[in-house]
């Protein structure tokens, strides 16, 4: 796999788990309206680990969904960090240099 195939994979990837972190994280907001069943904490925060961070983190501020939950306000952040630290080690050296 070339590098641009790579980053273009991950790309998608990312584009994909956001996309999936937005719909869970307004699904769980309207559930907990409704009175309905929610997405799991742990669900939530697993496909914010596995790269929805970013927009798991910007949706929940939109929408002001467990906004006065440590567990995600300090939490996501600190995922959010470790993803780029990831990334740049990754990109130092692994990749571009």
């Amino acid at each position: 796999m070339t590098q641009k195939d790579t980053l273009l994979f991950i790309g998608l990837w990312l584009a994909a788990v956001s996309s999936l972190a937005v719909v869970l994280t307004v699904h769980d907001k309207r559930a907990a309206r409704r009175g309905a069943r929610r997405v799991s904490e742990r669900t939530l925060l697993m496909v914010s680990a596995l790269g929805g961070s970013a927009a798991m983190l910007a949706t929940m501020r939109v929408i002001r969904h467990k906004t006065k939950h440590a567990k995600f306000m300090v939490g996501i952040p600190v995922i959010i960090a470790a993803q780029i630290a990831a990334g740049v080690f990754a990109w130092r050296h692994f990749g571009g240099g």
